[in-house]
């Protein structure tokens, strides 16, 4: 059983490395990609396309079944509004990258929960406890004293970096309804929405991008190749760390995917800090680092709340009974919440008679 729990615990820290590699890896080289061409437009076309296409020998390796059900209705309401916000998403977080930093971006993106806890709110009606809602305060001011001691600060990033969390943030809510109305396997709706998301956005890059690249003389300054291969490099990453996101989610708990997901964040931070040099002040890193742990608070706070709910929801009605006796008194067992039999004495059940049948729980 050690030994077996070992090779669990090896595989997690194996995958949960491959992931933060290709995470950092794939935002470093698309900051060197705008570097040198400064088309966010063609960098997510490049992403969409690698899902569209490599995804499709992963699904043979790890025998991805095909499943699920989606109705003519279902791709209007929430397929294609999912693609477009995809796209959207991916430009605007491109866009912010190439006007500032990696790890500002990413600093900004921490309000994630934010706009989670506000659109929940207003879109489904959740409401949440209040160590939820305090858990945003360090975020935000995080983000704040990372905003305000940005070097390199354009307010374009800002705004940018907070739109793709804003659209990211209703990706997440739709794609989970989209999964339960129809079934369909998370890393099959991914490769659904890039091949949708790049025919329905293809027209634009031709329009915009393509032209403006083949009129430019943006080639004579840079080597071609090298950016080329940047670009595929780019798209091979942002396919795998999609796929080992998913591998994480399956191999552990929401919390420990949470904690996870917080670190893959300072990871690229990190890594972007080291590797691109950029230039930083202290209480730039600071920010940085109370905004990160902000979402660390969040994550649980949120695990928390949805523990209690899942607990009070699946068992309502239970009542410890320490008395021994119990079983002789008249009433019988105080098996439920009204303390009355399940079997009355007659050996019938009646709906009257237990607090699930009053409910219709069991319908």
């Amino acid at each position: 059983m050690e030994e077996l729990n070992y090779i669990e615990t090896l595989k997690f820290v194996v995958v949960c490395l491959m992931w933060y590699i290709c995470s950092a890896g794939g935002n470093i080289i698309g900051k060197l990609v705008l570097n040198e061409i400064p088309y966010p437009m063609t960098v997510t076309m490049t992403q969409l396309v690698a899902i569209s296409v490599y995804m499709e020998p992963i699904f043979w390796f790890l025998q991805t079944p095909n499943t699920g059900n989606i109705t003519r209705s279902c791709y209007l309401k929430l397929i294609l509004p999912l693609a477009f916000g995809k796209f959207f998403s991916s430009v605007s977080s491109h866009i912010s990258i190439w006007k500032s930093t990696v790890s500002y971006a990413h600093t900004v993106k921490a309000t994630l929960p934010l706009f989670t806890i506000v659109l929940s709110r207003v879109l489904l009606g959740e409401t949440q406890t209040f160590f939820v809602y305090m858990s945003i305060v360090p975020i935000i001011v995080g983000v704040i004293v990372a905003t305000l001691t940005e070097v390199s600060f354009e307010m374009v990033a800002l705004f940018t970096a907070l739109l793709a969390t804003l659209v990211f943030s209703l990706q997440s809510i739709f794609s989970k309804k989209c999964l339960k109305e129809t079934g369909i396997n998370h890393l099959r709706l991914l490769v659904l929405l890039s091949r949708i998301a790049t025919v329905l956005f293809l027209p634009f890059w031709l329009l915009f991008d393509c032209r403006q690249i083949v009129n430019s003389d943006i080639f004579e300054n840079i080597n071609v190749m090298k950016t080329l291969f940047l670009l595929f490099l780019d798209g091979i990453f942002y396919m795998l760390q999609n796929v080992f996101s998913f591998t994480v989610i399956a191999m552990v708990a929401p919390l420990s995917y949470s904690v996870a997901n917080a670190m893959k964040r300072l990871v690229i931070i990190g890594a972007s800090l080291f590797l691109l040099r950029n230039p930083v002040t202290t209480m730039n890193v600071v920010g940085m680092l109370v905004a990160c742990f902000g979402v660390l608070c969040y994550n649980k706070a949120k695990y928390d709340q949805n523990t209690a709910r899942r607990r009070a929801e699946t068992l309502p009605y239970v009542h410890s009974e320490t008395n021994l006796q119990a079983h002789l008194n008249p009433k019988g067992l105080p098996h439920s919440k009204t303390e009355a039999n399940l079997l009355n004495r007659n050996g019938l059940i009646h709906p009257q008679d237990h607090i699930l049948l009053q409910n219709n729980a069991l319908n």
